[in-house]
This record gives C-alpha cells, sequence and structure tokens, in this order.
C-alpha cells in the first residue's frame, strides 16, 4: 500500500473521531476554560477543526512563516458551524492529499516565527504532525467535556460513557 494511501486511510478514520467530539460541543460552553493558561473550549475546538487544513498547507506550500502570516482563527460560536468548517478542512485536505505524489510528499517545509525555525521537516512529516495535533488536541477537549460532565464517545474502542461506568 502507498504512504499516500495509509494516509488517506487514516485521515479518515481520524475524522470519523473527531467529527464524533466535535459535535458534542454544548453552544453554551464555548467561553469556557479549565484554567486561566488553557484555551477556551471555543479556541480549542476551532483548532481542531482547522487542523486538516495543515494537510492542503504542507502540500501545497514549502512552509508558514508566523512572523509574516500572524495567526488569525476563525470566529466560530456554534457547533453546527464548527462541524461546517471541519468538514470543508478536511475535504480539501483530503483532496490535497489525494491529488499528490510521493515525490511532492519528500520535499522540505519549514515552519519558523522569523528567524526562528519551529520545524524542518519533509512534507509527509508535516502532514503527520497535522494528524498527531489532531489527535492531541481531541484528546484535551475530551477532557475539557468530561470536566463539564458531558458523556465522551470513544476514540478507538468505547468510551466509559459508552460503557454504561
Amino acid at each position: 500500500m502507498s504512504i499516500i494511501k495509509i494516509l488517506l486511510k487514516e485521515i479518515e478514520q481520524e475524522a470519523q473521531t473527531t467529527r464524533k467530539m466535535l459535535s458534542i460541543v454544548p453552544n453554551d460552553k464555548y467561553d469556557w476554560k479549565p484554567h486561566p493558561k488553557s484555551m477556551s473550549i471555543k479556541q480549542l475546538a476551532t483548532h481542531i477543526a482547522e487542523l486538516p487544513s495543515w494537510v492542503s498547507m504542507a502540500i501545497t506550500t514549502d512552509g508558514l512563516d508566523f512572523a509574516a502570516n500572524p495567526y488569525k482563527p476563525e470566529d466560530i460560536n456554534n457547533t453546527t458551524d464548527l462541524l461546517t468548517f471541519f468538514e470543508k478542512n478536511y475535504a480539501e485536505g483530503r483532496a490535497q492529499l489525494q491529488a499528490t505524489t510521493e515525490e511532492v510528499l519528500q520535499q522540505p517545509w519549514v515552519l519558523s516565527n522569523g528567524d526562528q525555525v519551529l520545524l524542518n521537516q519533509n512534507k509527509y512529516e508535516t502532514v503527520r504532525v497535522a494528524i498527531s495535533q489532531t489527535i492531541h488536541h481531541r484528546a484535551q477537549l475530551g477532557v475539557f467535556l468530561r470536566l463539564l460532565n458531558i458523556p465522551i464517545p470513544g476514540s478507538y474502542g468505547p468510551s466509559a460513557d459508552e460503557m454504561g461506568k
């Protein structure tokens, strides 16, 4: 199986789990955060929903410089819009991945903030970072929702809520 087919299968599986988690974010909790240093649910869920766009960015660019392109998150305030944003980014990322080649995935990609290099890797590794970041932040969201006593869907099998514990 080609690396592109493997990545497509992985992002599809992770999208199913991400979709379930994003769909349970309550509209009245978007400003909630568990700690002053934490992101709000709005910030965290929006970031999760935008991460599939990093697949497109990895394939179609040679990098991202935060100094030249300051981060401007999407202003999302409800779960319907959150899911729409996620689906748009997922569809675009998936389409870019389907259309690329393994040769393109071997090309360099650099994440920087001005002269400070944050990541210097190839495009394949950048796609993997996007997948890993999705999983990482989705787990954070699960903790946030658990603290609000919201039943959590399973990720890689049933959750304690689904098991009736």
